[in-house]
């Protein structure tokens, strides 16, 4: 993932920007970069890893250079970025999110014509700069943007800072991220998450549509391409990655989330699989408002049986090393054996992926003493890799649990049945069930139907994206 933050003001915006990049930090965990318009008309960048250590950890040295009343920041899940580029378009500093499933495709086509590109230490091209070669072909930078988004399989969301400060900020052709801007008395910001600017006194002012490329300037904003009719924003922003206070076309997360619970409850009730237990519970963090939604509507107490210890390791899947990531999870999950011991827990998590750290999860609540071990998935069984947002990191279908499980149980044959598989109702979607049980060690699983995430998303579903899910766009 990644995402990133700007702001254009008449007065100084460097620590808008320091803590509206900090707001993000959820949703990357490799570099962190920030760029400011000096007074002097010249561009201060500073770049750097924040794999083992926060973004303010990083950048709160940076500040005093830092200053000016244009700049723009980043979260990056991939590569070094904002870059600074130098083309006949001028000087610009840019930031993207997304995926590029044709990278190589379109490096080789370059590389034909004699363009060469700066190779990083894995020998792959920075995906920046590779946008900013496609923006660089044509004769405006506006054009460029269309180009380069016309181009990419996959996503493409930006934002640039001009050399005269101005920023321009373009959503990805099907709106897969949102891009809003915020307002205050001096001037404008543009984000992904809404509450990171509210923090920092900006109101609401208008989120960008699908494709939509916007000019922003301290006195305005205007659009300079209309925005398209299709959508597919992204279902996990509401799912999983969205934090809490973030609404995204007009949805609040949190809101999703209660609803999406209290769905399932609903669902689990009317077919005889509510189960009898003591307490239901979210997995930490983003599954407690499904896990209070489906408390709530099943009327069983909702209780914390472990929390999560963030004070030095505050997001799970940091560090990038596997090893240290998995050993970081386990240590994390701190017991609160009064509410485990002897007690039938039901488990509520935000989506079932690979596996790995959910089985590690049950088995410390058995350790624990819990006599049951209830699992509820807050979507439906993920059956592809995201070629969008690079979502799920997977190499292959077959490390997603519910993919490894059908080829399992029937081979290759099993690929025309994955639409099957997928719903619960079906016998083979109930087999699926029992094979994810008997290997995760639940003593009961049930997953959202896709139907029911898409109610408590709260949009037209034909605006939401779910691949993952369907294979379908």
């Amino acid at each position: 993932m990644g995402a990133f933050f700007g702001a254009v003001s008449r007065r100084d915006i460097t620590l808008d920007v320091f803590f509206g990049v900090d707001y993000h930090s959820h949703l990357g965990t490799r570099r962190a970069g920030m760029v400011m318009r000096g007074n002097n008309g010249g561009f201060e960048r500073e770049i750097h890893s924040i794999e083992n250590t926060p973004f303010r950890t990083k950048f709160e040295r940076d500040l005093p250079m830092l200053r000016g009343c244009s700049g723009i920041g980043c979260i990056s899940d991939s590569d070094p970025q904002p870059l600074l580029m130098r083309s006949h378009l001028g000087v610009y500093a840019i930031t993207t999110v997304g995926a590029i499933v044709n990278a190589n495709e379109l490096i080789e086509e370059f590389s034909s014509d004699g363009r060469q590109f700066t190779a990083m230490s894995s020998g792959g091209v920075n995906a920046t700069e590779l946008v900013a070669a496609l923006i660089n072909t044509q004769s405006t930078l506006v054009e460029g943007i269309q180009y380069a988004q016309e181009r990419i399989e996959g996503s493409l969301t930006l934002l640039i800072m001009v050399a005269d400060g101005t920023l321009i900020a373009a959503r990805d052709r099907m709106g897969r991220l949102p891009v809003l801007i915020g307002k205050d008395d001096d001037g404008y910001c543009v984000t992904f998450e809404s509450f990171a600017y509210g923090k920092l006194g900006y109101v609401d002012e208008y989120e960008l549509g699908s494709g939509e490329i916007v000019r922003i300037e301290a006195g305005g904003y205007q659009t300079l391409v209309p925005a398209r009719n299709e959508m597919r924003i992204c279902a996990f922003l509401w799912v999983y990655y969205g934090y809490p206070n973030s609404n995204y076309e007009g949805q609040n997360v949190e809101v999703m989330r209660y609803r999406n619970g209290a769905i399932m409850a609903k669902n689990d009730a009317a077919v005889g699989m509510l189960p009898n237990v003591d307490y239901v519970a979210g997995v930490p963090d983003s599954g407690l408002p499904h896990g209070i939604g489906y408390a709530t509507e099943s009327g069983k107490p909702f209780a914390r049986p472990f929390v999560k210890y963030t004070p030095t390791w505050p997001r799970s899947f940091m560090p990038a090393n596997q090893d240290v990531r998995n050993r970081v999870a386990k240590m994390k999950q701190i017991p609160v054996p009064e509410l485990i011991a002897g007690k039938k827990l039901l488990f509520v998590d935000d989506s079932i992926v690979r596996g790995t750290q959910l089985r590690e999860t049950v088995d410390f609540l058995y350790g624990a003493g819990a006599a049951e071990v209830h699992m509820r998935s807050a979507c439906p069984p993920i059956m592809y890799g995201c070629k969008y947002l690079s979502f799920s990191r997977s190499n292959s279908d077959y490390e997603l649990i519910a993919r490894r499980k059908i080829r399992e149980l029937e081979g290759d044959d099993g690929e025309q049945y994955v639409d099957e598989y997928a719903d619960s109702r079906t016998e083979r979607g109930k087999c699926l069930l029992r094979s994810i049980c008997e290997e995760m060690g639940f003593d009961s699983l049930g997953f959202q139907n896709l139907d029911g995430m898409l109610e408590a998303i709260g949009i037209d579903r034909k605006l939401v994206c779910t691949y993952c899910w369907t294979g379908r766009e």
